[in-house]
């Protein structure tokens, strides 16, 4: 009898419908299943649009975390949980920030990343488990992420999270999902059937990642890492990455590559302290000052220079 609950309850999904868009996809040829996957991809963007104003909330919840020495924590299972495993991974690259700044916690461990762990999303108390081990605190950020809005080890941590008094966010592709009624701010990304159906790999899928993109980036503009429109916090970890970081510092502030480079090394491979550096002409153990006054955003940095 539960087992058939289950199945009627996933039934009335919309993740879980059929598109009648996609009906004779297996008799279409290759051009018509392309056409017919872009097609429906298209309504993402404007389906994620909808929720803006959901999502500008769970931005504000991570910036107040992480100017307080909180974390931004993402949890899932599944597609959900590697999409949230992999934003948190390209945060330290792209913005400098420590790998336990932004996390990614998958239900069945990083075994899960490449290969599925049977029956780890249908443990709620795994969801609190997870959390309790990287010892969650009310000054973090929890988002919840499952496509379908009702995986038990997502409404785990997300419960654990609120009775721990941190904020919690829960993102889905599913209007009135399941764990909405678990987090402090809800984002329902609704996309539609999925032209394979079932498969939120898909459209469910790229609708999480422009919405978790969305959240890092935007919380890490707000935290003063972005200047202009430059990656100017960029973390130098390879040949490439010092390249763009010389461009970066060209682009602002229209010296020579020479210069660049040299001040670059200057400032220690700091990409906004040589910035800081050459255009307010002071030193390098000024620039730093200032940047620390200015809690590490260049423009107010600069400001207080002049």
């Amino acid at each position: 009898m539960r087992l058939k609950q289950i199945n009627e309850r996933l039934s009335t999904l919309t993740t879980e419908a059929r598109n009648e868009k996609s009906m004779r996809l297996d008799s279409a040829d290759t051009l018509e299943i392309l056409r017919i996957i872009n097609e429906e991809d298209q309504k993402v963007a404007l389906a994620v649009q909808k929720v803006l104003p959901d999502v500008q909330v769970a931005v504000e919840y991570a910036v107040q975390s992480l100017s307080l020495g909180g974390r931004l924590i993402y949890v899932g299972a599944g597609t959900s949980g590697r999409l949230g495993v992999l934003d948190a991974a390209e945060c330290p690259p792209t913005f400098s920030t420590s790998p336990e700044t932004v996390l990614g916690l998958m239900a069945g461990g990083e075994k899960a990343f490449v290969q599925a762990v049977e029956g780890a999303e249908d443990n709620e108390e795994w969801g609190e488990r997870d959390l309790r081990e990287i010892g969650l605190t009310d000054r973090d950020t929890v988002v919840g992420i499952a496509a379908s809005g009702r995986t038990p080890y997502v409404i785990g941590a997300l419960k654990y999270a609120r009775r721990m008094g941190a904020r919690t966010v829960a993102l889905s592709c599913n209007e009135r999902a399941r764990i909405s009624q678990e987090a402090d701010q809800a984002i329902e990304v609704v996309v539609g059937p999925e032209v394979l159906a079932g498969s939120t790999r898909m459209k469910a899928g790229t609708a999480q990642k422009m919405v978790l993109n969305m959240i890092s980036t935007a919380t890490m503009v707000k935290l003063g890492k972005v200047y202009e429109n430059l990656m100017v916090d960029v973390n130098i970890s390879n040949r490439k990455l010092k390249e763009r970081a010389i461009e970066i510092i060209r682009t602002v502030t229209g010296v020579s590559r020479e210069r660049a480079e040299e001040s670059l090394e200057q400032a220690r491979h700091e990409v906004k302290t040589a910035i800081v550096m050459i255009k307010a002409e002071i030193t390098y153990a000024r620039a730093v000052r200032l940047l620390e006054q200015a809690n590490g955003n260049v423009r107010r940095a600069l400001s207080l220079a002049r």
